[in-house]
């Protein structure tokens, strides 16, 4: 057994003794290489080993070890980017759902002004009667037509009200200040 392990050792060390390591100004034209050509082509590789005093073997195996490096690397900082974009996109939905839950409290205190004026009630504050069962709002965009503009319509028994004609029921006929009181 022991004639069987020096052999084998003895194989080890010779094959480890033929590799060389590279010297760090044939590491820096590798890496300048690397940066103009991520593939490897024949003559090139010929070239290098050439130019390095290096078997072509050795270059084709930095290249190979270098480009999985590379490939790692890239996916790293994409997905960096996306983690960063990801956070973003979190945070605008957020500040668009806090935005959200502040228009629907604006409409609805608005229907509750556009009920009780059809009802011919002036609250001497607007939050003293019942709140008005809900609207039928939709919001017609000509946005998309190139238009630039969006009219609301709301159905309050039967009436159709322009968003001009309901903007002025709620300030009022002179144009300033609230009728609540």
């Amino acid at each position: 057994m022991d004639f069987f392990q020096s052999q084998s050792q003895q194989k080890h060390l010779a094959k480890n003794s033929n590799k060389r390591r590279l010297t760090q100004d044939q590491v820096r034209l590798l890496e300048r290489t690397f940066t103009t050509n991520k593939k490897l082509e024949p003559e090139l590789k010929l070239q290098l080993a050439n130019q390095l005093g290096v078997p072509p073997r050795q270059v084709a195996i930095w290249y190979q070890n270098k480009k999985a490096r590379w490939k790692t690397q890239s996916l790293e900082l994409d997905y960096n980017t996306i983690q960063v974009k990801l956070e973003n996109a979190l945070a605008d939905k957020r500040r668009l759902e806090k935005e959200v839950i502040q228009l629907r409290e604006e409409l609805r205190k608005a229907q509750e002004m556009v009920f009780a004026f059809n009802q011919g009630v002036v609250p001497s504050h607007p939050h003293h009667f019942h709140p008005p069962p809900p609207l039928n709002v939709s919001c017609n965009s000509s946005c998309d037509e190139g238009g630039g503009g969006s009219s609301l319509h709301e159905d309050v028994n039967g009436e159709v009200l322009q968003l001009d004609e309901l903007y002025a029921c709620l300030i009022g006929p002179g144009g300033g200040g609230s009728t609540w009181g």
